[in-house]
């Protein structure tokens, strides 16, 4: 039997989508855990060594993340953005706070300025990972 070359490109085409199908349907799409939103207490605190290693200062833009968040270590230098009612402020994750819930923030005081009055001393918050 004879077919067109039309009819053979047309079958090949089909059997191209076809297994494409095939293929992306198994594929599963990767967790989006950095973009989980967090809510939470922000506290500040004296910067100085961080469980990251490195030295920063209460003048730098940097946070202390709960311990459940920094125990592996893969947050270590991840920016994330936090809000307030009194502003935002991003900074980047440096030391691990041992007395914060998951979703809590210890603020180097600058940054912590960003979102409300050091008088205040903790503050509701909101987070995501950048």
């Amino acid at each position: 039997m004879y077919f067109s070359s039309s009819s053979k490109l047309g079958f090949y085409l089909i059997t191209l989508f076809a297994m494409l199908a095939l293929i992306f349907s198994n594929v599963k799409a990767l967790p989006l855990h950095r973009r989980q939103s967090y809510s939470g207490d922000g506290t500040f605190y004296t910067v100085g060594l961080g469980s990251c290693g490195q030295t920063n200062s209460d003048t730098e833009m940097v946070a202390a993340l709960s311990s459940s968040l920094m125990s592996s270590g893969d947050n270590c230098g991840k920016q994330l953005t936090a809000t307030s009612d009194g502003g935002s402020v991003t900074v980047t994750a440096v030391d691990s706070c041992p007395g914060c819930a998951e979703g809590d923030i210890d603020f180097s005081p600058a940054a912590f300025e960003k979102l409300g009055s050091l008088d205040k001393g903790r503050i509701s918050i909101q987070w995501s990972f950048d």
